[in-house]
């Protein structure tokens, strides 16, 4: 009786890992360069293992032809998943958000605020939107605050809401204590803040998953561009512009840029912070 030792290793035929890339690039955004694609087939393996192939040749057949490829691109996502974030991560964008871009927004209208968290992870973001808001005293304005992430596990994750020691590396022990309460598996966040967040799967590649969600006047897209090809860059930006109304407000990481990238936005200073700023007539 073979044992699992005798298993044949999967084969990875020449061409394939680029073949992979360049699909996957498609139809994520993500960009994995030369020297990289051996990480993007470790991660797939598992994948690889579920569906009992022989070979990445016919994990490549799944994803690009089978009838049910969609389920599988879903757990696709899962596997490419960023979930390195913290609660109060880059704060003085946060801050500028709720000490000068929410309160000029209501002095001049009497409409929602909306705020997009694009590429949510396990929510710390917008839940840190949402406290900040509340610590400002201006948890009774009507801002709707929507959350997304192409992973449904990491979307699972943000709805219950539920954090290890790790997530809060940037928090202060007095909001903690203040929003948060201990539970066997860590923190549980309050029902008041969670209740703020409403959350969706899309894929920012997808434009027909993400074309509501950028109609918000302001957009959380931070330190996600950084996994993506200029080419995936301009597209996304290219849609959020599209469907912003000026005045609207991007924020991107602070190692990120949108120079040549797009000619919509104008990078500002606000409160400390830097956002690009949706230009009229663009």
């Amino acid at each position: 009786m073979p044992t699992s030792s005798d298993a044949l290793p999967i084969s990875i035929p020449d061409g394939i890992p680029r073949l992979l890339r360049d699909l996957i690039h498609e139809r994520t955004g993500l960009f994995f360069d030369t020297d990289r694609t051996d990480l993007m087939i470790e991660k797939l393996l598992p994948r690889v293992e579920l569906r009992k192939c022989r070979s990445y040749l016919d994990y490549y057949y799944i994803l690009k032809y089978d009838d049910q490829s969609d389920a599988e691109w879903l757990r696709v996502m899962d596997v490419f998943s960023v979930q390195e974030t913290y609660f109060w991560r880059e704060y003085s964008q946060i801050e500028a958000l709720v000490t000068d871009i929410v309160p000029t927004w209501f002095k001049t209208h009497a409409s929602p605020l909306r705020i997009w968290s694009a590429a949510c992870a396990s929510g710390e973001e917008p839940y840190s939107i949402a406290m900040a808001l509340d610590g400002a005293g201006l948890g009774h304005l009507p801002v709707e605050i929507y959350a997304s992430d192409a992973s449904e596990a990491a979307l699972e994750r943000a709805r219950i809401g539920t954090y290890r020691e790790r997530s809060f590396r940037a928090l202060s022990p007095a909001l903690r204590g203040k929003y948060f309460t201990q539970v066997p598996e860590g923190w549980q966040l309050s029902d008041t803040i969670r209740s703020r967040v409403q959350f969706r799967r899309a894929n920012l590649a997808a434009p027909g998953e993400i074309d509501a969600l950028a109609q918000a006047s302001v957009i959380f897209c931070r330190n996600v561009f950084i996994y993506f090809s200029p080419d995936s860059i301009r597209r996304t930006v290219g849609l959020f512009a599209q469907r912003m109304r000026p005045p609207g407000y991007l924020f991107v990481g602070s190692s990120e840029s949108l120079i040549k990238i797009s000619d919509a936005f104008e990078l500002q200073e606000i409160a400390d912070a830097f956002v690009y700023l949706r230009k009229a007539g663009t």
